[in-house]
């Protein structure tokens, strides 16, 4: 059973590339939360920013905590972590776009 092993233990991370993603996490999640708690920025740009933030901090994850990358080793988490994203968009809005639908056509009556 020695050949059940990952092939290839490069890839996983140092303390130091932990401790980027760490601050890299608490910086993307403190300036979100500044701007919530002390509105400076009209209700539009802060939803936008707060976006924008959540998904770098996504990716931040992806790279640095479950270290998905364009190396060749993980090619295959690569293609199943898309895969997996595009049925959640394709299955979350359309959902939506059926429930939006619905209820224009039932309020038209």
């Amino acid at each position: 059973m020695a050949n059940a092993q990952h092939s290839s233990d490069a890839n996983h991370g140092s303390v130091k590339s932990y401790m980027v993603g760490f601050v890299l996490s608490i910086i993307l999640t403190i300036i979100p939360f500044g701007l919530v708690m002390y509105p400076s920025l009209p209700k539009a740009a802060t939803l936008w920013i707060v976006l924008v933030f959540a998904v770098i901090q996504v990716l931040v994850h992806l790279v640095y905590f479950l270290h998905l990358d364009r190396s060749e080793a993980q090619r295959n988490n690569v293609v199943a972590f898309i895969f997996a994203a595009l049925v959640i968009v394709l299955l979350v809005g359309l959902s939506l776009w059926i429930m939006f639908s619905i209820h224009t056509v039932m309020m038209a009556k």
